[in-house]
């Protein structure tokens, strides 16, 4: 579990300073993502190249970023987390927010694991 918390805490320091190589250091090359917001996926990547791409977009979309760490959950393969989020718009949104807004949000992320790679990463909010 210590091995599991300590590759999750590498990838939440390489979400907060928008590095994405340490974000993926420890990603399976066919890493799957979900985006789950409000109950509905809105965003699903298969492959680590289509999750790298995602991760350097991001970086236009936020000045700042994030993720601070409330607490570890356990399972056989999986870790889920709780975390508090918040981020700096960098760009105007069509929904109506804005350049230099702050999202807040508490949120939870569940991290599947195989040979100590991250194989499977849901982000709900």
């Amino acid at each position: 579990m210590i091995e599991r918390e300590r590759i999750i805490a590498q990838y939440i320091e390489g979400y907060n300073s928008f590095d994405t190589d340490k974000m993926t250091e420890h990603m399976d090359q066919h890493i799957v993502f979900e985006n789950i917001s409000n109950g509905e996926i809105n965003m699903y990547l298969a492959g680590l190249d289509a999750f790298k791409e995602q991760a350097e977009k991001s970086k236009n979309i936020f000045s700042t970023r994030t993720q601070t760490l409330r607490s570890y959950k356990h399972q056989a393969d999986e870790t889920e987390i709780e975390i508090d989020y918040s981020a700096i718009l960098a760009i105007d949104f069509p929904n109506g927010l804005k350049k230099g807004d702050e999202i807040k949000l508490l949120g939870k992320s569940v991290f599947k694991f195989s040979n100590k790679k991250i194989v499977k990463l849901i982000d709900i909010s």
